[in-house]
């Protein structure tokens, strides 16, 4: 199977099928992108439709799960449209040769990132934002379970331990609105609060802490944990960790290349 690098030969467009849609087989896009078999490429695949999910783009309509026979044999198989390619080709493991030709080529079909291979990490963030809402859900419920009353100083225990205050001073001293924070956060900061959130509610359900200053103290000293291992890791303390690009900004820009596409295969 050729690559799409390989200009002279086949390309990305060579492999476009028409039928009501137009589209492309994942398993032609697997081979493209230097998966060897479907298992491991529906990863990619659910990553991809993870993201849609983020952007309320309806990902059945992108993704098509159908059977098929290749070689006699019934397979799984799925159609993808350009824009489910795009971000499939966007959530690849970007250590593959054939999955960074890939990223440059829909960057080039797109508005272009100003570095392509940002998108990744884009895509990553907003995969990880996704988790962070459902993870602090999830901890307020167990906190609630366990006899929270003040759920804000709770929370703002948590703030304390990582980043030496309470998320309306980080607020205030990255100029964000209230309930904010997440939304300029790098990659490494969003798994580092993923990862005190998560390990709160742990922490709680395992050990059956319970009482409002046994719970902030918990959510305190995991705080101070992840502080120390961002400090270790990066060699800045979390709240001087580098923000960038808003994540709603982001999904406008990725739901403005989806409008393009889908104008671009009518």
């Amino acid at each position: 199977m050729a690559n799409i690098e390989e200009r002279n030969t086949l390309s990305f467009e060579d492999f476009k099928n028409q039928n009501g849609i137009t589209y492309w087989w994942a398993s032609d896009l697997m081979l493209m992108l230097g998966y060897s078999d479907m298992k491991s490429f529906e990863k990619v695949l659910n990553r991809a439709t993870k993201t849609m999910v983020s952007l309320n783009i309806p990902h059945y309509d992108n993704i098509i799960a159908v059977k098929r026979s290749i070689n006699g044999k019934e397979c799984q198989d799925f159609k993808l449209t350009r824009f489910a390619c795009y971000l499939t080709a966007m959530n690849g493991d970007p250590k593959k040769h054939e999955v960074a030709v890939a990223q440059t080529y829909f960057a080039e079909q797109t508005r272009k990132f100003e570095v392509y291979a940002q998108s990744h990490n884009e895509i990553d963030r907003l995969l990880i934002r996704d988790e962070l809402t459902d993870g602090n859900k999830s901890l307020a419920s167990a906190a609630k379970a366990a006899k929270v009353t003040s759920y804000a100083n709770f929370q703002n225990a948590g703030y304390r331990g990582m980043y030496n205050m309470p998320s309306w001073k980080l607020e205030k001293r990255r100029g964000v609105e209230k309930g904010k924070l997440f939304d300029g956060m790098g990659r490494t900061e969003l798994a580092a609060n993923l990862f005190r959130v998560t390990q709160t509610e742990e922490n709680i359900k395992s050990k059956g802490i319970t009482g409002q200053v046994n719970l902030e103290q918990t959510h305190y000293s995991i705080g101070r944990k992840v502080r120390e291992i961002v400090a270790q890791n990066t060699g800045h303390k979390p709240e001087n960790l580098p923000q960038e690009k808003k994540l709603p900004e982001i999904k406008k820009d990725l739901k403005k290349d989806y409008r393009e596409m889908k104008k671009k295969d009518k």
